[in-house]
This record gives C-alpha cells, sequence and structure tokens, in this order.
C-alpha cells in the first residue's frame, strides 16, 4: 500500500497515485497527501491504477476530499479503476459526485 503524489504547478493539478488495498490503513498517508490542497491546488486525480480493494473508509476520505475542494464535479476526478473498485464506487453513487474516468 503506498501513496505517491505529484503536482502540475502549470496546471495547479495534484495526481494521488494509490497502489494496494485502499483502506483505512492509508488514511494518514492519504490526509498528507491531499495536505497540498491548501496551497492553491485548483483540481485533483486520483489514480486507482494499482488499486484492488477499496473499503468504506476510502469512501469517506475521498468525500473529505470532495469537501476540501469544493462542490466543483470535476474538482476531483478518480480515474484507471479496475472492475471491482468501479463497481464499488459506482454502486455507492460516487459517479454522481466525482467524475469517474
Amino acid at each position: 500500500m503506498t501513496i505517491n503524489t505529484e503536482l502540475d504547478s502549470a496546471s495547479k493539478t495534484l495526481e494521488i497515485n494509490i497502489s494496494g488495498r485502499f483502506d483505512f490503513d492509508l488514511h494518514q498517508d492519504f490526509r498528507k497527501a491531499t495536505d497540498e490542497v491548501g496551497s492553491g491546488v485548483n483540481s485533483i486525480i486520483i489514480n486507482m491504477l494499482k488499486v484492488d480493494y477499496l473499503d468504506s473508509s476510502a469512501l469517506g476520505m475521498l468525500l473529505i476530499l470532495k469537501d476540501k475542494m469544493g462542490n466543483a464535479k470535476d474538482a476531483v476526478k478518480i480515474k484507471n479503476m479496475k472492475g471491482e473498485v468501479k463497481k464499488i464506487l459506482e454502486i455507492a453513487n460516487f459517479d454522481k459526485i466525482f467524475v469517474l474516468e
């Protein structure tokens, strides 16, 4: 389980790359990764290419991040989800409040 971040200064886009299990064990790392939101970040991309599992605490972390970024649906994009992960996000209606790519 790891989280890596990349900040594109020009577009002020923060990309958060998550790998492994996205669950409560990552909450401190996820919080640290999203601390950059206060530094003028306009949008966030959550890359879940290497996520093979997520639980309700991960959903909660994503919702908190959404609150930090405001109400714009496209402020937080979630991309590269695998089958089961995408299915969980859709069942939780995250496709209504986030852009899923």
